[in-house]
């Protein structure tokens, strides 16, 4: 079936953005399965402390969000710019908070800001063509210490629940 290329030029803006939500998703999930979704296992990777392949970064990346006792990825402001019917670029700003249990059994982190560099190869895989990251670079544009952060059990002044997620297959996590 051949396609209106403005109605598939939409559909594979779509399904790149989808990949960018997944990305950030599986990582406060911890969700180590749909982490590796997100790239093609050949990638480039750099984010300055590792450069190498995708299949060698996805336990270091995975590891670093279990030492972590709360995590929060958000992405946003991405533009995608295709550049064939199989191949993508792509930027957009992410910030990250994290945060531990700190030996005083305060929750306290950081916070950064940066952007993310990304290329995209459309290719088939088991359920058909899809798109998925190629090559990315991470640059931090900022970073600020966060202290003194509410902890897992909510405050009685201020009652809202707080996750606490420590491995995969939180009970609130829901396969998407």
């Amino acid at each position: 079936m051949t396609r209106d290329p403005e109605i598939q030029a939409l559909l594979d803006k779509q399904a790149i953005t989808e990949v960018v939500a997944r990305y950030a998703r599986t990582l406060d999930w911890i969700d180590d399965e749909g982490q590796a979704s997100c790239y093609w296992p050949d990638a480039a990777i750099d984010y300055g402390f590792f450069k190498g392949r995708a299949d060698e970064f996805l336990p270091v990346v995975m590891q670093t969000e279990r030492n972590s006792d709360r995590r929060w990825h958000m992405l946003g402001g991405l533009i995608i710019k295709l550049n064939s019917e199989t191949s993508a670029s792509s930027e957009c700003y992410g910030i990250f908070a994290g945060a531990s249990v700190q030996e005083d059994e305060t929750l306290a982190g950081n916070m950064f800001g940066g952007r993310y560099l990304d290329e995209w190869e459309k290719r088939e895989s088991d359920g058909g063509m899809e798109w998925r990251v190629s090559a990315r670079t991470y640059i931090l544009d900022w970073q600020h210490r966060l202290t003194d952060q509410p902890g897992f059990t909510p405050n009685p002044d201020f009652p809202l629940p707080t996750l606490q997620i420590a491995d995969s297959g939180h009970p609130f996590y829901r396969p998407m």
